[in-house]
């Protein structure tokens, strides 16, 4: 688990140092599901965090880093209970995961870039919850990472999946 979060840490600093060299529009770009996806999108609910919430985070360039400066609507929901929805991306081998990371894009999207880690939130779940190539929502208790060892922004703890 330790290579693959090592691994993820590598793609994600790779990806936020080259959003910081070319922004793009938004709505579009790294982390944004593409329209010429022959996979469905997220669909819309009104009791999750919105993507759009997470991935407005600034950052500032610190000793080779690139760290989060997170914005109020970050800060807000940093120490309480979250529902998160997003595509498993699981750490290790296995029928049922509980370390993971959840995408705001599939994994088998070939049209969809993958974001930074302003579009991924680490998840450890209070049981093992089945892998799945569909969308997931979890609710536990958010995090918001100012200096994370991989290179994450957000993390939910004590997670348990809902429907």
């Amino acid at each position: 688990m330790k290579a693959a979060l090592t691994l993820i840490a590598a793609i994600l600093a790779t990806a936020a140092q080259a959003q910081l060299a070319s922004p793009v529009p938004q709505g579009s770009g790294p982390g944004v599901h593409s329209p010429n996806s022959p996979f469905a999108p997220l669909p819309q609910r009104s009791d999750v965090v919105p993507w759009s919430t997470l991935t407005s985070v600034k950052t500032r360039t610190e000793k080779n880093k690139v760290l989060p400066l997170f914005q109020p609507e970050q800060l807000a929901l940093d120490q309480k209970p979250q529902r998160i929805q997003g595509f498993m991306m699981p750490l290790e081998p296995g029928e049922k995961q509980s370390h993971f990371l959840l995408s705001s894009v599939p994994l088998s999207c070939g049209f969809c870039q993958p974001g930074g880690p302003e579009s991924m939130v680490e998840v450890k779940t209070k049981t093992p919850v089945r892998y799945t190539m569909e969308p997931v929502v979890v609710e536990g208790k958010f995090a918001t990472l100012n200096d994370d060892p991989y290179g994450l922004y957000y993390r939910v703890t004590d997670a348990v999946p809902v429907k």
